[in-house]
C-alpha cells in the first residue's frame, strides 16, 4: 500500500497562478453575457438608494493613472454598498465640450474656417464619441461595474436641455449678468484666445520704474512718500487704477535722491542698483497689510490709485508694488473686483488706444509705449527706463504678441448667494476634513464666475438681443430653447436664425421691427459639468439629488466640486452632494510628477497587460489615497506578492474543502472545538473591521486587515496546524469536519469581503465554492458575524495562548539554528510556563503538541523552577530536544509507537488506526 495515497491532500481545479491578463477578459465577457450590472440593480431595486455621482473625465486620449485611481475607488464604494443593504447605481459620465477637442481636430488637419460652425461642431461631436468609446473600454478593462452603455455625456441633447434650464433658473433669480473681464486678446486676429492658443516666444520690451505719489496716507504714511512700481507694458499705465502689495511682506520707506520711496524690503538692494540710488536710507519698515486702502495718485491723470492687498504679489522681480490695471490682467481684475474697482480698458479690438487714454488716442498699443514713457519723464515720475528680452505670449496663428484686454463676458454672480454657498459647504460631510476649509475659503474669497467663452464647441449661451441691444432671457425663451435642444441638440442654435429659435409669434418692446440676434458665445465647460446634478441626478429615474457622494481628485475643489456647488445652490438652495471625498495625485516611485519628458509615466493599460486589473485595483486599496500616492514597478511587485498570498489562501481553503458539503458535513458552532470557535471569533473581528473600513472609505485599513488575517491568523497559525488533521485523519473525523466547517465560513466570508477590490478573482473563486446558489458573488451581501458564545473569553484565552506559542516558536527556531532539530516535528519540548500560562495550558482540551507542531510536549514546572539550560522568554522557559522514537512514514511525527502495529510497522498507532478504518477492506 502507498501510504501517501491514503492522505487527504488538497484537491482543487482553482489554479495557483492567477494569469490575470489572460483570465480577466474572460471573466468580463461572462459579466457582459449575464448583464451583471442589470442583475445587481434588479436584486437591490427595493433597497434605499445610495448615489455616488460620477464626475466626468474629459473625452480625449487614453486614461491615465489618475483616472484609474479615481474610477477604482468609486467602484470599491459602489460594489460594497450594493452588498450592504443599498441600491447603488453607478452612471458613468463624460465631459465632451471645450478647446482640447477643437485643437485635436485642428491638429488632424481639419480646416475650421472652410466650413460652417455647425459642420465643424458635427466633427467635434463625432470625435468626442470616438474618445468616449475608447475610454469606456479601458474603464471596463479595470473591472469597473456600471451602466456603461447608458452613460451621461455632456453633448447629449437631454443633457444640454437641462443645462439650459439651470442657466435660465439662475438668470431668473438675477444671478446672471454681462460685464467686463480681461482675456487673452490677439489684436492681429481681433479675437479672444484660449490659453491653448498661445505660445511663448522671446520679445524685447521696455522696462520702466514709475513713482506714484501718496495722496492719502490713511494715518499710516506721512503723505510725502512715493510707491515705486515696475512694468514691461508702459501702454497699460493709462489703465492703472491701483497698486497691489502683499499683506505679509515687509516694505521699506527709503530716502534716496531727496525723496522717500516705498518698495518691498527684500528687493531694496536690486532696485537701488537698477535705478542708481546711492546710499539709500531706510526710514521705517512696515507690513504690507498696514497700508491697505492708502491712496496714491496716478502720475499722468491725477486720479486715485488705490493700494490693495494681493496674494499674487511676489519678490521674484520688480519692486513688490504691482501696477494694477483691472482691464489688462487676470490678477489685476480679481483684486480689482475684490476692492470694487472699475474695469478700465482703453484699448480697442484692433489694439489701438481709445479716448479713455487721453493724449495717446489712436496709437497702436506698442507704439504708445514711447510717448507714455516720455510723458512720465516729463512729469518726473519715470525713475528708470531700460529694455529687456523676455518670454512673452504670442498668437499661435499669426505669431504676433497678444495682450490682456477686458471684453464683455457673461458672469454668474457668486456674491449674490455667497452666504447660501458657505452654509451648504458647512452642511456637507468632507473626507478628508480639511476639504471643508479649503472649499469654504475658496467660496468666501471667490469673485464672480465668468461663464462665457468665445469658442465654437460647447453649449450656446441662450440669450437673444433686441434691436436696442437689450438682452432677452425669459421663462418663455429658456423653455423654448431647452425644448429645441432636447429635440435637435444644441447645434440647432448655429443652424437657425435667431427668429427661428424664438417661440412662434414672439415679440419684444425693444424690437419694434421684429428683428433679433443671438449670443455667439458658449458656456464655460465647468458650467456644463457643474450642471450634472440637474442633467443627470434629476433627469434620470434611477438617481436622486442630492447625491450621497462626489469623489474626485483634490484639484476639483477648484473645479467640479465648486462649479456643481455654485449651480446647485443657485437653483435649489442646497449642495448637490451630502458628502465629498477627495484623493491625491499619482506620482512615480520617487514622488515626482509623471511626465513624458522625464519618461516616468505609468500607463494603466500596460499594468493590466502585464499584471492584471486586480493587481492595479489592489494597489489602489493599499495606498493612502487621500494624499498623493506613488506607483512604480517595485511597488507593484510588492502588491503582486500580497495578491499571491491572498490567492494561495483561497486555493488552500478550496483544496481542503474538496470533500465537504456544508449541508451534510457542517458542524454546529456549539460542537466545534475551542480553537475552531476562536477562529470564528477572529473571522468575526475581520468581518467587522473590513466592513467598518469600507464604511469609512479606509481601503488601506481593509487591505492590511485582509492581508494580516491571511498571513498571521490563517497561514501562520490555524492552517499551519490544521494540516495534520485535514490530511492525516479519516474523511469524517469530527476534528477534520470541524476545521472544514471553519474553513468554509472563512472562504465564503473572505470571497465576499474582497469582492469589491478583487472582483475578477472573487468571481473566479466563487465558481468553486461548494453549494452556493448565486451565479456571482456580486449577487450576494457582505458576510455577517457568526454568533459565538463567550467570544470575549475565547479571544482573551487563545490570544494568550498565541503569545505563549510565539515563545515556543522562538525556542524551536533557536534549536533549528543550533542544529538540535531539523523540522519542528523532530522536536520534543518541555515548558516551564508562568503560573497564568500553567493554568491556561491545563484548560486546553485540544492536542497541544499538535498546536505547536511538535512530536513531544510536556509541562514540567513553573518558569521559576526552570533549569539553567532552558531558554527563558516572556511567558515560559523552554527546553527543546530531539523527539524519541521513529518518524511515522505517513504523518511524519516522531513517536515511540512506530512499529507497534504489526500490519503497518512504519506507521504510528494513530495512522495505523486511520488506515485500517478507512482504507483496508
Amino acid at each position: 500500500m502507498e501510504y501517501k495515497d491514503t492522505l487527504l491532500m488538497p484537491q482543487t481545479d482553482f489554479p495557483m497562478r492567477g494569469n490575470l491578463p489572460k483570465r480577466e477578459p474572460d471573466v468580463q465577457a461572462k459579466w457582459a453575457d449575464m448583464n451583471i450590472y442589470e442583475k445587481v440593480q434588479e436584486r437591490t431595486k427595493d433597497r434605499p438608494l445610495f448615489v455616488l455621482h460620477d464626475g466626468p473625465p474629459y473625452a480625449n486620449g487614453d486614461i491615465h493613472m489618475g483616472h484609474a485611481l479615481n474610477k477604482v475607488l468609486k467602484d470599491f464604494i459602489v460594489r460594497y454598498k450594493s452588498m450592504s443593504g443599498y441600491n447603488a447605481p453607478y452612471v458613468p459620465g463624460w465631459d465632451t465640450h471645450g478647446l482640447p477637442i477643437e485643437q485635436a481636430l485642428t491638429n488632424k488637419g481639419v480646416k475650421r474656417k472652410e466650413m460652417t460652425i455647425a459642420e465643424f461642431r458635427k466633427l467635434c461631436e463625432e470625435y468626442a464619441y470616438e474618445q468616449v468609446d475608447r475610454q469606456r473600454q479601458q474603464f471596463l478593462r479595470l473591472g469597473v461595474r456600471g451602466d456603461w452603455w447608458n452613460p451621461y455625456i455632456t453633448l447629449k441633447p437631454e443633457y444640454e436641455a437641462q443645462q439650459i434650464k439651470v442657466f435660465g433658473d439662475m438668470a431668473k433669480k438675477g444671478y446672471i449678468y454681462k460685464g467686463l473681464k480681461p482675456v487673452y486678446w490677439s489684436p492681429t486676429s481681433e479675437s479672444a484666445l484660449a490659453e491653448a492658443e498661445i505660445e511663448y516666444k522671446d520679445k524685447k520690451s521696455p522696462s520702466i520704474y514709475v513713482a506714484f505719489d501718496v495722496k492719502d496716507g490713511k494715518g499710516v504714511l506721512e503723505g510725502d512718500e512715493k510707491f515705486v512700481i515696475w512694468t514691461t507694458t508702459p501702454w497699460t499705465i493709462p489703465a492703472n487704477l491701483g497698486i497691489s502689495i502683499h499683506p505679509e511682506l515687509d516694505y521699506s520707506v527709503v530716502k534716496a535722491g531727496g525723496a522717500k520711496y516705498i518698495i518691498a524690503s527684500a528687493l531694496l538692494e536690486s532696485v537701488a542698483n537698477t535705478i542708481g540710488w546711492e546710499n539709500p536710507e531706510v526710514v521705517r519698515t512696515l507690513k504690507g497689510s498696514e497700508m491697505e486702502y492708502v491712496v496714491a495718485k496716478h502720475p499722468l491723470y491725477g486720479r486715485d490709485s488705490l493700494v490693495m492687498l494681493g496674494e499674487h504679489v511676489t519678490t521674484d522681480a520688480g519692486t513688490g508694488c504691482v501696477h494694477t490695471a483691472p482691464g489688462h490682467g487676470e490678477d489685476d481684475f480679481i483684486v480689482g473686483q475684490k476692492y470694487g474697482l472699475d474695469v478700465l480698458c482703453p484699448v480697442d479690438d484692433k489694439g489701438c488706444m481709445t479716448k479713455e487714454a487721453p493724449g495717446f488716442e489712436g496709437l497702436f498699443y506698442e507704439e504708445a509705449n514711447k510717448p507714455i514713457g516720455q510723458k512720465l519723464e516729463e512729469v518726473g515720475a519715470l525713475l528708470k527706463l531700460s529694455f529687456i528680452t523676455h518670454s512673452y505670449p504670442h498668437d499661435w496663428r499669426t505669431k504676433k504678441p497678444i495682450i490682456f484686454r477686458a471684453t464683455a463676458q457673461w458672469f454668474a454672480s457668486i456674491a449674490a448667494f455667497r452666504g447660501e454657498l458657505l452654509q451648504a459647504v458647512e452642511e456637507t460631510k468632507w473626507v478628508p476634513a480639511w476639504g471643508e476649509t479649503r472649499l469654504y475659503n475658496m467660496v468666501r474669497d471667490r469673485g464672480d464666475w465668468c461663464i462665457s467663452r468665445q469658442r465654437a464647441w460647447g453649449v450656446p449661451i441662450p440669450v437673444f438681443y433686441a434691436e436696442n441691444d437689450e438682452a432677452i432671457i425669459t421663462d418663455e425663451t429658456i423653455q423654448h430653447v431647452a425644448a429645441l435642444f432636447r429635440e435637435h441638440g444644441s447645434n440647432v442654435w448655429f443652424q437657425r436664425e435667431a427668429k427661428d429659435l424664438l417661440p412662434e409669434g414672439f415679440t419684444h418692446p425693444g424690437s419694434p421691427n421684429g428683428r433679433f440676434r443671438k449670443e455667439t458665445d458658449i458656456m464655460d465647460v465647468w458650467f456644463d459639468s457643474g450642471s450634472s446634478h440637474q442633467a443627470v441626478l434629476e433627469e434620470r429615474d434611477d438617481l436622486q439629488r442630492p447625491a450621497d457622494l462626489y469623489l474626485e481628485g483634490s484639484d476639483q475643489y477648484r473645479g467640479w466640486f465648486n462649479s456643481s456647488l455654485s449651480t446647485a445652490v443657485a437653483v435649489t438652495g442646497k449642495a448637490p452632494y451630502k458628502g465629498v471625498l477627495s484623493h491625491g495625485f499619482v506620482l512615480d516611485g520617487e514622488g515626482r510628477k509623471m511626465s513624458k519628458s522625464i519618461g516616468n509615466v505609468v500607463v494603466p493599460q500596460k499594468i493590466m497587460d502585464q499584471l492584471g486589473g486586480d493587481i492595479l485595483r489592489l494597489w489602489v486599496a493599499s495606498v493612502d489615497y487621500q494624499s498623493d500616492v506613488r506607483i512604480s514597478n517595485d511597488i507593484l511587485k510588492q502588491v503582486a506578492e500580497v495578491y499571491r498570498k491572498i490567492r494561495n489562501t483561497f486555493r488552500f481553503l478550496l483544496g481542503n474543502l474538496f470533500d465537504f458539503k456544508p449541508s451534510q458535513h457542517a458542524v454546529s458552532v456549539q460542537q466545534l472545538r475551542e480553537v475552531d470557535r476562536y477562529m470564528l471569533v477572529k473571522l468575526n473581528n475581520l468581518i467587522n473591521k473590513v466592513k467598518g473600513a469600507y464604511e469609512t472609505y479606509d481601503f488601506a485599513g481593509m487591505y492590511h486587515a485582509l492581508h494580516n488575517f491571511c498571513t498571521i491568523d490563517l497561514s501562520a497559525f490555524y492552517l499551519d496546524f490544521a494540516k495534520d488533521i485535514l490530511y492525516i485523519e479519516g474523511t469524517d473525523n469530527s476534528d477534520r469536519r470541524a476545521i472544514q466547517t471553519v474553513l468554509y465560513e472563512v472562504l465564503v466570508a473572505l470571497t465576499k469581503l474582497v469582492s469589491p477590490v478583487l472582483p475578477h478573482t472573487a468571481d473566479e473563486v466563487w465558481e468553486y465554492v461548494p453549494e452556493v446558489s448565486e451565479e456571482s458573488v456580486q449577487l450576494t451581501d457582505m458576510p455577517e458575524a457568526v454568533e459565538v458564545a463567550n467570544a470575549e473569553g475565547l479571544q482573551s484565552k487563545w490570544d494568550a495562548f498565541l503569545s505563549l506559542r510565539d515563545d515556543v516558536l522562538k525556542a524551536l527556531e533557536e534549536a533549528r539554528n543550533a542544529k538540535i532539530i531539523g523540522k519542528s516535528l523532530n522536536a520534543s519540548i518541555t515548558l516551564y510556563p508562568t503560573k497564568e500560562m500553567h493554568a491556561l495550558l491545563a484548560s486546553i482540551q485540544e492536542d497541544v503538541k499538535q498546536l505547536f507542531i511538535v512530536s513531544g510536549f510536556q509541562v514540567a514546572g513553573t518558569i521559576e523552577e526552570a533549569p539553567a539550560e532552558a531558554h527563558k522568554y516572556e511567558h515560559t522557559a523552554v527546553i527543546v530536544k530531539q523527539a524519541e522514537g521513529e518518524t511515522c512514514e505517513r504523518c511524519w511525527t516522531v513517536s515511540t509507537e512506530v512499529g507497534q502495529d504489526n500490519e503497518h510497522p512504519t506507521l504510528c498507532l494513530r495512522c495505523a488506526t486511520v488506515v485500517k478504518e478507512n482504507y483496508v477492506k
